[in-house]
């Protein structure tokens, strides 16, 4: 199996993942953050929320890290 075609798929999963993990944060409540609704606040992250959090910041590292060495191996156009 070609390096290139294990790095797409892998792209794929990754991106799936990272996709699922920012959508299970929670953000405030809702549209009312955007347009200048009242904040929570500071807070902690504990249990599942750091843990979520953890991986968003896990799966955007290695999603960049698998585009650019995809970019690296890239055939050159000429």
């Amino acid at each position: 199996m070609p390096i290139k075609l294990i790095l797409n798929i892998s792209q794929v999963v990754v991106s799936v993942i990272l996709i699922g993990l920012v959508l299970l944060q929670q953000r405030g409540s809702g549209l009312s953050q955007v347009f200048g609704g009242e904040g929570t606040g500071y807070h902690t992250r504990r249990g599942l929320e750091k843990v979520i959090f953890t991986g968003t910041i896990i799966a955007a590292v290695l999603f960049l890290s698998i585009a650019i060495t995809s970019l690296f191996l890239a055939k050159p156009l000429g």
